[in-house]
């Protein structure tokens, strides 16, 4: 099943790198499409992945909108960012 999740602290490349590769370590993850100007990351799993995945999003500073968007998560987005810009 394709779903696409809003997020919130997506910028640059750098973060839909960072964002593909922790989502790519979930098992059952067949396909991401990172939308950056829409903050939007499309991903064709099922429902029981869907929660891993959105935990994943969250653990990596980009949580779902709606979800909490804290000084925490908005730190490790930045950090996400720049080492996502280092590896592509």
């Amino acid at each position: 099943m394709k779903t696409q999740i809003k997020i919130e602290n997506l910028k640059c490349g750098g973060c839909a790198a960072t964002i593909k590769k922790g989502l790519l370590s979930i098992e059952g993850i067949e396909d991401i499409a990172i939308n950056i100007e829409d903050s939007l990351v499309s991903v064709h799993a099922t429902e029981n992945v869907l929660i891993a995945v959105k935990e994943k999003l969250s653990k990596l500073g980009y949580p779902e909108v709606g979800d909490k968007n804290t000084v925490l998560h908005k730190a490790k987005s930045f950090v996400s960012c720049a080492v996502g810009k280092m590896d592509s």
